[in-house]
């Protein structure tokens, strides 16, 4: 008797795993998308805590925009985003290790879900996808960390700027990892750091080719040379092109 209740718990997990699974890559564009924000204290500065605490949602509407603009060109009617600041957070997620291996990918992916875990509470919500904002002050750190962020699961940790005149290029940084969330892969050498050929490129037919006027949302930069490129100022200079939209599923 009890091996049957100990094997029907097995398959009821399994279940609640792949239904999740499922949901996590088979994301529904026509209902609300429900984007929440955590703030999160990273350097543990008063400046990086003054800047948090005048966070609102009009600092990240414009992404709410670029994400609606799109949807409609490629799905020829728009999603309906909805972007929230939530609660500051006081524990930042767990950092990826200095030496990447696939053991140590599986670890940091395990600890980041139990961190997601633990700080969810009923307040907030069911939301479609979750990103921990780690904010530094950009007078004490001049270079962050790369973000990442998990589609399964929906979770990101994102490295941002607590600074003004950082948060146009904070919201690009922003909703990079929000597509990765939903399935978009990196179109940039893990190596170099520039975009790859054609698929990096915001218009990979332009004659000449150098220099390009925007980026690729998951290229991530604009490439000016075959070796040289910059980080674009806001999402109005990045794209997202049909492999990107392809990925996230608003085509076929």
């Amino acid at each position: 008797m009890w091996k049957n209740i100990r094997v029907a718990c097995l398959l009821i997990v399994l279940l609640i795993v792949a239904v999740n699974a499922y949901r996590d890559q088979n994301q529904d564009w026509n209902k609300p998308i429900n984007i929440l924000l955590h703030p999160i204290n990273a350097d543990g500065l008063a400046s990086t805590q003054q800047y948090i605490q005048q966070l609102q949602y009009s600092d990240f509407a414009v992404v709410k925009q670029y994400l609606e603009e799109n949807s409609q060109k490629y799905r020829g009617k728009s999603s309906y985003f909805i972007v929230q600041v939530g609660r500051e957070l006081h524990q930042i997620p767990p950092k990826m290790s200095e030496q990447p291996s696939l053991l140590n990918n599986i670890l940091w992916s395990l600890k980041f879900r139990f961190y997601a875990w633990k700080q969810h509470q009923s307040i907030d919500g069911t939301p479609a996808l979750t990103l921990y904002l780690n904010f530094y002050d950009p007078k004490q750190t001049k270079e962050l960390k790369h973000s990442t962020a998990l589609e399964r699961g929906r979770i990101g940790s994102v490295n941002l700027f607590a600074s003004q005149k950082q948060a146009a290029q904070n919201n690009v940084v922003l909703t990079h990892e929000l597509l990765h969330g939903f399935g978009a892969t990196d179109k940039y050498s893990l190596n170099t750091g520039e975009p790859i050929f054609p698929i990096g490129y915001a218009d990979a037919d332009q004659h000449p080719l150098y220099p390009q006027t925007e980026a690729e949302i998951m290229g991530g930069r604009i490439p000016l040379s075959e070796h040289k490129s910059k980080m674009p100022n806001d999402l109005e200079q990045t794209v997202i092109r049909q492999l990107t939209a392809q990925e996230i599923g608003w085509m076929k």
